[in-house]
Order: C-alpha cells, then sequence, then structure tokens
C-alpha cells in the first residue's frame, strides 16, 4: 500500500494492491478519506470482483504461460532450475527465458542469458538445436548424459 501527497491542493492517491491486481484511489484530500472511510464495504466488492476476474477463463485467443518461481545464486544456476522444473520439458525459446527468470525478479540481458546458455551447453546440461522458432534449450536429464 502507497500513499502519496503532492502540491498545494494536497491531492491524494492512495494504492492498494491483491496478488495481481492493484486498485488506486486519487483525489482531493477529503474525497479519499470519504473513500477509505467506505473502504471496508468498497474493498469486499472488489476482492469479489477480483475473484471474478481469477476464476473467468481467458479467450482462446489470449496465450497464458504459468512460469515457475525460481531462484539462484547465479544465472546458470536459476537457468537450469527453470529448464528442470515441468515448465522447462517443453524446449524454451531465449525470449521465454528471459521472460521467465523476470517473473521470478531475476533481470538478466538477453546477452548475458545467450552466453550462459553457450556455456552450459558446452558443459552438457543443456541441449541447444535450431528450429522455425530459433533456437530452442532443453535441460539434459542425468540418463542423458
Amino acid at each position: 500500500m502507497s500513499v502519496r501527497a503532492t502540491g498545494l491542493d494536497r491531492e491524494f492517491s492512495f494504492r492498494v494492491r491483491f496478488g495481481d491486481f492493484e486498485v488506486e484511489i486519487s483525489g482531493s484530500c477529503d474525497e479519499v478519506f470519504k473513500t477509505v472511510e467506505m473502504l471496508p464495504s468498497l474493498m469486499a466488492n472488489v476482492s469479489k470482483a477480483f475473484e471474478v476476474a481469477k476464476t473467468s477463463k481467458p479467450s482462446s485467443n489470449v496465450a497464458v504461460s504459468a512460469f515457475p518461481v525460481v531462484s539462484g545464486s547465479n544465472c546458470s544456476e536459476a537457468v537450469l532450475k527453470l529448464l528442470e522444473s515441468d515448465w522447462g520439458n517443453e524446449p524454451r525459446t531465449l525470449p521465454e527465458l528471459v521472460d521467465a527468470l523476470k517473473a521470478s525478479a531475476l533481470h538478466y540481458p538477453s546477452t548475458t542469458l545467450s552466453g550462459v546458455l553457450t556455456w552450459l551447453t558446452k558443459k552438457g546440461k543443456v541441449k541447444r538445436w535450431k528450429t522455425d522458432k530459433g533456437y530452442v534449450y532443453s535441460y539434459v536429464k542425468k540418463e542423458e548424459a
């Protein structure tokens, strides 16, 4: 939650986050305070709205990909954890790996990730091959090595 007051007219912004959703209330000081007084009933209604949004099915033309949450002391460790996960069972492109790492708040430039993937390929921990999507990467299971 964050509250921000700006300027001499005491304009307020009030922001609340619920998981993946966020609500911001902005207005004069009095308007925001009146809204905050109504907050318990307002939040109940907002929570209901978010539950409906969570349970509604996405349209068929929208691609939904749930990235695994990974951590690692370095880029190569995080990449291996991604590729070892269920999400990594399907060969993944460099941009997909960058996005998956970002979803775990691991922000590595694609050039760094490319170098790490090359190193992991040379070490025999990752396989790489060219497809119509570009190069894809897959984890080498121990029995394959």
